[in-house]
């Protein structure tokens, strides 16, 4: 059995296609997560405690039903989920993998490395293969097939819920997803203050999108970490990323590569950033960005 954990998170759906071309998937699904069509048979996990995440208790629900690869998205989740399996089954896990053929009873691997800066070519055998797939590696297709949703229900004990979650920070009513957002707009240090991201909430405002912030923006207190860009914080694939005062560490870059165009706006023509983007404009964001607004406006936006 190949099995592919998938949660509300659209990585799951991205995981749960490159499962499918390993062979004959099923998946694992938690929370109200829609697979309809992406898979012949799902399972959904049905128990009074786990309204909530509880690691150790969906890493329970993977080694009950003892697939023999076993997949998860590379999220902070499924990184997490997968780890308790193989520590609890002492058997290696292959992680942020874009890549992965059948070779007899292995699989050949290509996985990022270094923050996406290496990519590694591995072998995984054993039982059961484990791997999470690398964020926006592969797209997420409907398979064009009829799903048939069975109930599971996994036998969990306390010891099982010693870490879960307990209570959520809910986002401001109304605001855009950073991980959803067609456009995401994104600041750095060249931003320059807290305050001087309102140009850049006003500019995302305008265009439907989110903001987000590069690690030392967040380091600085001038976003919360939810808005972090890169490779210790969100993954994101939008249509258009904006990138304003941003120099382009590989930390940040790997956050952001799965963007489909990027615009940069930097003072520095010679910032890492700038040989990455589609779009560069060379010069002062505070004046850039509000001319960009003024246009926006002058347009009916």
């Amino acid at each position: 059995m190949i099995l592919c954990l998938v949660d509300d998170d659209p990585v799951s759906l991205e995981a749960l296609r490159f499962a499918s071309q390993l062979g004959d998937a099923e998946a694992l699904v938690f929370g109200e997560a829609d697979v309809d069509g992406y898979v012949s048979r799902a399972r959904r996990v049905v128990h009074d405690r786990l309204d909530e995440y509880a690691p150790e208790a969906w890493a329970e629900a993977v080694i009950e039903l003892a697939p023999e690869v076993a997949v998860a998205p590379g999220t902070d989740r499924g990184h997490e989920v997968l780890a308790h399996v193989a520590a609890r089954l002492d058997v290696p896990l292959a992680a942020n993998v874009i890549e992965a053929n059948v070779d007899g009873d292995a699989l050949q691997l290509t996985r990022q490395r270094w923050g996406g800066s290496l990519l590694e070519e591995a072998t995984l055998s054993g039982a059961p293969k484990l791997l999470t797939v690398a964020p926006h590696a592969i797209e997420a297709r409907p398979a064009g097939v009829t799903t048939t949703v069975e109930e599971f229900r996994p036998t969990l004990r306390d010891e099982h819920f010693v870490v879960r979650v307990v209570r959520r920070e809910e986002p401001t009513a109304g605001a855009v997803r950073l991980d959803t957002a067609r456009v995401v707009v994104g600041g750095g240090r060249g931003v320059g203050s807290k305050e001087g991201f309102e140009l850049l909430e006003e500019l995302a405002d305008l265009l439907g999108g989110a903001v987000g912030g590069s690690r030392v923006v967040t380091n600085l207190g001038w976003r919360p970490h939810s808005d972090q860009v890169g490779q210790t914080g969100a993954r994101i694939a939008p249509e258009l990323y904006i990138a304003c005062g941003v120099s382009g560490a590989i930390q940040h870059i790997v956050g952001c590569k799965g963007a489909k165009r990027m615009l940069v706006i930097n003072k520095d023509e010679g910032a890492p950033i700038v040989a990455r983007a589609d779009w560069a404009v060379i010069g002062d964001l505070h004046e850039i960005v509000p001319a960009i607004v003024a246009e926006l406006r002058k347009n009916g936006a």
